[in-house]
């Protein structure tokens, strides 16, 4: 693990999932089962049919192992999908994956509450396996998207 490229720094934005780099540092707390939430209820991506921009809200849970996710660098690298195209279910997932294979926590899960496209909600899950025994899960706390009715 390497030192942290980003705290205390002005940083641009990657131009692209790709290119964004995520920053891990030591769990003050290894060895303690807990769990960490990061939502991003301003999520954006592009369209791969139309080019016009999506719209999430996406919750991260985990429960972290040896290291956490250095919390600007993760907002740089969600940040980097504003230009990205991709189907919803591919971001997040990928998202979800690229997380648990580089910080390798104890547990992940990621919900993807996607707005209306063409009048269809879209919402994707996906975790790493069972939330480990004895870990507190709350509710994601996303309603799914009702219109009139």
């Amino acid at each position: 693990m390497s030192e942290p490229q980003f705290l205390g720094k002005a940083t641009p934005l990657p131009s692209s999932p790709e290119e964004a780099r995520l920053d891990y540092v030591p769990n003050p707390r290894a060895g303690s089962l807990y769990l960490v939430r990061f939502a991003a209820p301003e999520f954006t991506s592009l369209c791969p049919v139309t080019g016009q921009p999506d719209f999430a809200h996406l919750v991260i849970d985990y429960a972290p192992g040896e290291t956490i996710v250095e919390s600007k660098s993760l907002k740089l690298f969600l940040g980097s999908f504003r230009n990205h195209c991709g189907f919803h279910e591919d971001v997040t997932v990928g998202i979800g994956q690229r997380l648990f294979d580089e910080m390798r926590p104890r547990w992940l899960r990621i919900g993807g509450y996607w707005y209306p496209r063409g009048g269809i909600p879209i919402d994707v899950f996906w975790q790493s396996d069972a939330p480990p025994q004895g870990l507190w899960v709350p509710d994601q706390g996303v309603a799914s998207y009702r219109g009139r009715g």
